[in-house]
């Protein structure tokens, strides 16, 4: 087989690919050749078919094995737009097939030299031939057209749902593709009133009927992405922990104006969400923050209805800053930082009366920043405020 004869049965699987895309699949084609003719072509289906089996090259295989009447297809080529998975390359294994092309590669799950190379070990009885990088350019681009296009219509439905004010400002999820060790998905609310239409971001992570709701706080110069080592700690132990970003910081929507953000302002905004979300817990839940600021003290004159058992403060909850900078990654510009501008200019509040609600202290290690540190926090602050 030629290197131009490769390139054409690889355009056929192209057009399979694209009409993959159309049906709103990932744009993969595949196509089997036996003696100079196409004998069978298909394109991932799983969405459509409810099937995770339903890849281009499985769909392909059991066509081909059809016209054949033979599951073996010992004198076939398949080709596929896209480096095969570890379940495509088992089948085309069992089915003998002496040759398979592809053109993109997958470094995720690709297992034809990508992740790993299922084809070259010695101890399988039967050996295929493999060759990648046929028209790997067009594949790519049309994985990467296809990916975009998703990802648009994705902001575009969350615009829909939570629409941007005019005075106001949305860091791009761009901004927060290198924090890796944020996998929390992302949550947001605007129907609060004290919003008004902003958007609000925020993670509640662990079981729902959880007796105490942990409310984890950053300070002026921090936000959520602070409590990435903490957060995971507490629900290992089975809490629940909501780790909201305050309005102007993190992810969650930006006013343009300094004016927007007051004490009271915020204290209304983290007032409302915890009503809405320990409602189930009957209001059982800690504090959790990194020092006392005006907010916490305008919060501390609401707290009577919501029952909180205590509070936990973190002398210092990232005491180096890190590479990338996180704090850079929600403010692209200055345009972006009314809120920490805002902030800034407030007096330091001191620290609430230990009488006041009932609160309870708890101070943490300066170096609970690690994983390691924070495990072994979250274990004496459960403990504490459980006794």
């Amino acid at each position: 087989m030629t290197l131009h004869d490769d390139a054409h049965w690889m355009r056929l699987a192209l057009a399979q690919a694209q009409a993959a895309a159309q049906a709103g699949e990932v744009p993969v084609g595949a196509v089997v050749v036996r003696a100079g003719q196409c004998i069978a072509s298909a394109h991932n289906a799983p969405i459509h078919r409810h099937d995770p089996t339903a890849h281009a090259e499985i769909i392909a295989l059991r066509a081909a094995a059809q016209q054949l009447g033979n599951y073996r297809l010992e004198d076939c080529t398949l080709y596929v737009t896209l480096e095969p998975c570890a379940m495509c390359s088992g089948a085309m294994l069992h089915a003998r097939l002496p040759r398979v092309v592809f053109g993109a590669a997958d470094a995720k799950t690709g297992v034809a030299g990508s992740v790993l190379n299922l084809f070259a070990q010695a101890q399988l009885n039967h050996h295929t031939q493999v060759q990648g990088g046929v028209l790997a350019d067009e594949c790519t681009q049309l994985l990467q057209d296809f990916f975009r296009q998703r990802r648009q219509q994705q902001r575009m439905a969350a615009l829909a749902a939570h629409p941007l004010r005019e005075d106001a400002l949305r860091t791009p999820d761009g901004r927060f593709a290198q924090l890796t060790d944020w996998p929390w998905p992302a949550q947001y609310c605007s129907h609060l009133p004290s919003l008004a239409g902003l958007r609000l971001h925020y993670v509640d992570a662990g079981p729902p009927e959880a007796s105490t709701l942990w409310l984890c706080l950053h300070g002026p110069q921090r936000w959520g992405y602070s409590y990435r080592h903490l957060l995971p700690a507490l629900v290992a132990l089975g809490q629940r922990v909501v780790v909201p970003d305050l309005i102007g910081f993190g992810r969650s929507d930006k006013p343009k104006k300094e004016r927007w953000h007051t004490p009271a302002q915020h204290a209304q905004v983290l007032s409302e969400l915890l009503q809405a979300l320990s409602s189930a817990q009957g209001g059982r839940w800690v504090l959790v923050t990194e020092g006392f600021a005006p907010v916490l003290a305008e919060l501390s004159g609401r707290l009577s209805s919501l029952h909180p058992v205590g509070q936990l403060l973190l002398d210092e909850l990232c005491s180096a800053e890190e590479s990338p900078n996180p704090w850079q990654a929600p403010f692209p510009d200055r345009g972006f930082q009314a809120g920490p501008r805002a902030w800034a200019q407030w007096p330091v509040a001191a620290t609430l009366p230990e009488q006041h609600r009932g609160l309870r202290l708890l101070h943490g290690q300066q170096q609970h920043r690690q994983a390691e540190s924070a495990r072994k926090l979250a274990a004496q602050a459960v403990e504490y405020f459980a006794a």
